[in-house]
């Protein structure tokens, strides 16, 4: 299976890690990070980045394509030579995927039009406004295309689509060599967890979009 991984100027990281830990896992399996152009592309936090191996060009088809989030997926909304890369590439796979906001870059591709999909709770209506039907879940699948929520979201995609393409048994075995047992200290993960003061304070600082 061959795996194709976006990378622009500000991704999230832990959008386009967390999932590619999982994927890459599989068997017979090739991931490859892909840009506009070959090299470094740095993260929405500045001190990380990662090596895109082969730009848009040299990747031509894929069974699986991931899309990150991050602040620079507003950009990547209106960058004509990636909308029309992501539709190229869509014809050739059996899996369209994407974590938090690049499921906006989906849906300003033409490619969610009508599809049930998910994204960071900051902004569902962004969504909406490409023709999507925005869904309040963790991960949502319509078809061969499949979106996460928010960044921490993109680990249990992956698991997901490692459980419809090689069964429950080998998504199991990764789960427990990446011992993805999440414990967290505090109930805070979701809006609907969360204590409204921190909800509050967090749009407050935030705005309309995550960073």
């Amino acid at each position: 299976m061959k795996i194709a991984i976006l990378l622009y100027d500000r991704f999230t990281a832990l959008d386009a890690v967390g999932p590619y830990e999982i994927l890459a896992r599989m068997p017979d399996t090739e991931v490859v990070f892909t840009a506009a152009k070959r090299g470094p592309v740095r993260a929405d936090l500045g001190s990380l980045a990662l090596t895109a191996d082969a730009a848009l060009d040299e990747v031509t088809s894929a069974d699986l394509v991931l899309v990150p989030g991050g602040p620079g997926s507003r950009v990547q909304q209106e960058e004509p030579e990636v909308l029309d890369w992501l539709r190229a590439v869509d014809a050739t796979t059996t899996w369209t995927t994407s974590v938090c906001t690049g499921s906006i870059v989906l849906a300003a591709a033409g490619l969610l039009t009508g599809r049930r999909a998910t994204t960071h709770w900051f902004v569902p209506q962004a969504l909406a406004a490409f023709g999507a039907e925005p869904v309040d879940e963790r991960v949502v699948f319509d078809g061969k295309y499949a979106t996460a929520a928010g960044v921490s979201s993109g680990i249990d995609l992956a698991l997901h689509l490692v459980g419809r393409i090689h069964g429950a048994e080998t998504a199991q075995g990764i789960q427990l060599l990446t011992e993805y047992d999440p414990q967290p200290p505090y109930a805070a993960g979701s809006t609907k967890t969360a204590p409204p003061a921190v909800v509050d304070a967090v749009r407050a600082r935030f705005g309309a979009v995550p960073s």
